[in-house]
């Protein structure tokens, strides 16, 4: 018998319903996981403290008062950054556009935190 023979015509018509399925099956979940984790909202925390809350449903601007000066957190329809910040070394701000639930840009000097919220969060407290 040869390894190349034509393994195909070894399937029975129930075998291309179980193979058919299972095509079918990968494809859903696929689209199903990667679906999730939209962001609906955010948290803008100062010091520790909760300074702002807004959906992500229009774009807007939100200025944030920290210890060293202003920071400004830019929002658009899904996504939101940090658009500038005074800190010196502007890691919050080199992240860019966060737009999965559960994304975090933390601007330490300053104290101001940027925190996207959703349904289907990558992150929780244990993991995070």
């Amino acid at each position: 018998m040869r390894l190349d023979a034509d393994w195909r015509a070894l399937l029975r018509p129930g075998d291309w319903l179980v193979v058919c399925a299972g095509f079918a099956l990968c494809v859903y979940s696929a689209l199903g996981f990667w679906t999730g984790g939209a962001p609906d909202g955010i948290i803008v925390r100062a010091a520790g403290k909760v300074v702002a809350e807004a959906d992500l449903s229009r774009a807007r601007k939100i200025e944030v008062a920290g210890p060293l000066g202003t920071t400004l957190i830019e929002i658009e329809p899904g996504r939101a950054r940090v658009a500038s910040d005074p800190g010196p070394r502007q890691y919050c701000v080199r992240q860019g556009w966060l737009s999965r639930a559960g994304a975090v840009a933390i601007c330490a000097p300053n104290q101001v935190s940027l925190t996207l919220t959703g349904r289907g969060s990558d992150y929780d407290s244990l993991n995070y």
